[in-house]
């Protein structure tokens, strides 16, 4: 003879009674039974919150991704000294981080603000030039006559 424990004799009496027949999703396979991913649930996670999967990397891993991505980052930002605001701040964090790290030990050097601010000048020089040449090309519309002068040129 098995024993039963309460809550298996309250699940069977359901089950025999039917309540568990209408539940919504009754018959649809469980999702992601066949990936045999240990880290299925934070996947999930991480994409109906929006989180990007860079945020679960070390600090170091972060700050070398950071540096790497430094010349997109500052690329559409309207000051250089907003530029070389980013830059400092990038700077003190991966001080800190040298100082007291956590994660692995990855070799991880600051970014040189001067050379981060003349790519973002040479840039800037190249967009606007482009630009100019863009305007250049289009045809100016005819200019229209001022309203005081259409009756002058009737007579």
């Amino acid at each position: 003879m098995r024993y039963e424990s309460a809550v298996e004799k309250a699940i069977r009496e359901a089950v025999e009674r039917g309540e568990f027949d209408d539940l919504p999703g009754k018959g649809r396979p469980l999702p992601n039974l066949a990936d045999a991913d240990e880290n299925w649930w934070i996947k999930g996670y991480l994409r109906r919150e929006g989180v990007p999967s860079d945020a679960l990397l070390p600090t170091p891993v972060q700050l070398r991704k950071e540096v790497e991505r430094l010349p997109e980052t500052v690329r559409d930002l309207p000051t250089e000294q907003a530029v070389r605001d980013l830059v400092a701040e990038l700077n003190t964090r991966i001080a800190t981080c040298l100082r007291a790290p956590d994660g692995p030990r990855l070799p991880l050097r600051r970014a040189d603000p001067d050379a981060v601010a003349e790519a973002w000048r040479a840039h800037r020089e190249a967009r606007s030039a482009a630009l100019r040449q863009a305007r250049a090309r289009e045809t100016p519309a005819p200019r229209r006559s001022r309203w005081w002068r259409r009756g002058a040129r009737a007579n």
